[in-house]
């Protein structure tokens, strides 16, 4: 995985959390920068640290997946997507399940939920030889960017994003596995 992938990639994992912080913005009567950076430290650093725990997994069993490595990173990225692309359809108004809280406990579980498919990139960046370093840079400093942004549009402008940033992220992570997929299979000349 190059740069530019893995660029891709941090921004499309970044989605659910970002989604998450609007959220967090709609729920709060007065979001400030602090509350912007708090749910970006908390979103970020899990973003950052669970491709690492995957990268290590992955690393593990690359030997014995070698001959089938693409088509394993595919499926975990198309899944991670289609997961995304679904809850973006739900019925449900997914703003209301979250509340201004920034405590520790409840902080804490939302970065661990938002961050399982960055679990699942990691996995897939160790069978591909990405620098993992690099990757988990671009993937934590972009989600705390995003995060951060997020909790002050949420609290300008409501819900309106949340969906749309649902979407763009699952189309993004079933775009990039496709990508490996077809290089791998000589589809794709790049």
């Amino acid at each position: 995985m190059g740069f530019v992938e893995l660029l891709i990639l941090a921004i499309g994992l970044s989605m659910d959390a970002f989604a998450v912080s609007i959220c967090k913005g709609l729920a709060m009567k007065k979001a400030g920068l602090k509350e912007g950076a708090v749910c970006g430290a908390w979103f970020g650093g899990f973003q950052g640290l669970m491709p690492v725990i995957g990268f290590f997994l992955g690393t593990i069993f690359a030997d014995a997946i070698r001959a089938v490595d693409h088509w394993v990173a595919f499926g975990l990225l198309a899944i991670i997507g289609i997961n995304m692309l679904k809850e973006a359809f739900e019925k449900c108004d997914c703003c209301e399940e979250h509340d201004a809280d920034l405590s520790a406990k409840t902080m804490f579980v939302m970065a661990v939920a938002t961050s399982i498919d960055a679990m699942a990139s990691g996995i897939s960046m160790a069978m591909k030889g990405a620098n993992i370093w690099i990757a988990v840079a671009l993937i934590a400093g972009i989600t705390f960017a995003m995060c951060t942004a997020g909790v002050k549009i949420g609290n300008i402008f409501g819900s309106r994003f949340e969906k749309k940033a649902q979407i763009a992220g699952g189309v993004i992570l079933i775009l990039l596995g496709l990508k490996i997929l077809l290089e791998d299979l000589g589809v794709l000349p790049w």
